[in-house]
């Protein structure tokens, strides 16, 4: 299946907001490159090198809608945000290619390490979870995805049954079973990402009953300890009622990809469910927690 590529040349002080914007409009990643083709794989707080001329490459399914995309680019590039833009179609396997060597091991909290295969884990004695490049995205680089994984890493507590909300590649998923949780349920409404979310469990030794996947529909009645969704923040906003009912009593959400002047509109709708504990920041992202209230 093809993808499509927005190639957008920009200065270094846009490429934070138009890198969130390509991610808000719907890109599956976002790659930063020079003239020497250098890629960074998702900017991020650990990868904070940014040329003074930098192209943005964002990825996006082949099915999905460019006119408001381009539109909103035409806007950018008549404001002076950008100098220059293109669309491009490319196959799967040379994205992965191009994508591989744009990798290395990051460590979250204290514990945690995100490794490509292909490289050995800094600390054997660490809890390493392996993921490739793929279909469905979410390497840990990303802040929303980074706060998560901090968040996990430090409050995780064994024999917790949790669900991953938006799974995506089903990262956070194995990040609460590597780090003790007794099972995980894993739900998306792409058919690609749950595939992704079992052949990235596969690939770290991890298998039902410990993981499963769901699409939204399907999700068992059984109530979680700990429900965590990285989506955005409208979606969020209108699963609020339905994501409180996924608990137990008291029972924890985690929520993030939520932008800062988003994170009141967010927080207003989930206390009414929740006790919400302030929220976190990394970059112009935030990570909400709150605790559900006893009825």
């Amino acid at each position: 299946m093809p993808w499509l590529e927005i190639h957008i040349t920009a200065f270094s002080d846009q490429v934070a907001t138009l890198s969130d914007q390509l991610m808000l409009l719907g890109a599956e990643a976002v790659t930063l490159k020079d003239a020497g083709d250098q890629p960074i794989y998702e900017p991020s707080d650990t990868n904070p090198r940014i040329w003074q001329e930098t192209i943005l490459v964002g990825l996006f399914d082949h099915q999905q809608e460019m006119p408001p995309i381009l539109s909103y680019l035409e806007s950018q590039q008549t404001e002076g945000l950008l100098t220059h833009f293109e669309l491009k179609k490319v196959e799967d396997e040379d994205w992965v290619r191009r994508s591989l060597d744009s990798f290395s091991p990051i460590c979250f909290g204290k514990r945690l390490w995100i490794c490509p295969s292909w490289l050995t884990p800094p600390d054997s004695e660490a809890v390493n979870i392996r993921l490739d490049p793929g279909l469905a995205f979410g390497t840990g680089t990303h802040p929303t995805t980074a706060l998560c994984l901090e968040w996990l890493d430090e409050h995780i507590q064994e024999m917790q049954y949790v669900i991953d909300y938006g799974c995506g590649s089903g990262i956070l998923a194995l990040a609460a079973i590597k780090l003790g949780a007794k099972r995980v349920l894993a739900v998306d409404n792409d058919p690609q990402a749950l595939e992704a979310t079992q052949s990235n469990a596969e690939q770290n030794a991890v298998s039902y009953p410990e993981l499963s996947v769901a699409f939204p529909d399907a999700v068992p009645d059984e109530k979680a300890d700990l429900v965590i969704a990285n989506i955005l923040a409208q979606p969020l906003i209108e699963m609020a009622h339905s994501l409180a009912r996924l608990l137990k009593p008291q029972g924890k959400i985690v929520l993030s990809g939520i932008l800062i002047e988003q994170v009141s509109a967010v927080m207003g709708v989930y206390a009414d469910f929740f006790i919400m504990q302030p929220p976190v920041y990394k970059g112009e992202w935030a990570r909400l927690e709150g605790d559900l209230k006893i009825s």
